[in-house]
């Protein structure tokens, strides 16, 4: 018997994978990366390695767009047409720099990066004391 992951808040994690964003939707990941190519307000920064990295908003502009193109079975044009009415009657929005943001992705990639370099370099001191002397 396979125990199903509960689905998320969008708010419950800073940045989420491809995958993950793809588990919580019940969508393809090739499904989200042809809605990026469709709809130029879904635009999700990248990390050093080139993977996507969907931030809280982007998770409810994807959660929007899925309802529009399923639910109300709009077409992509006008599930497009929808969202850009809806931001034109939105109050524009300033956008908080994510500087701190990304800089705690970084610290966080350097530190795992650093801790396999850590257990590499052990194992090779324990391979290197263990062997003829």
């Amino acid at each position: 018997m396979a125990i199903r992951k509960t689905a998320q808040e969008p708010e419950s994690k800073l940045y989420r994978s491809i995958s993950e964003v793809s588990e919580l939707l019940g969508v393809k990941a090739h499904v989200l990366r042809y809605w990026e190519s469709q709809f130029s307000m879904l635009r999700p920064k990248k990390n050093r390695a080139g993977n996507r990295m969907y931030r809280p908003e982007e998770v409810r502009l994807l959660m929007r767009i899925k309802e529009l193109l399923y639910q109300r079975r709009y077409t992509i044009a006008g599930a497009r047409r929808t969202l850009l009415d809806d931001r034109k009657l939105e109050e524009p929005q300033v956008e908080l720099g994510f500087g701190e943001a990304d800089r705690k992705l970084v610290m966080l990639e350097v530190k795992e990066e650093l801790r396999t370099l850590l257990q590499r370099l052990k194992r090779e001191r324990e391979a290197v004391g263990a062997g003829p002397r």
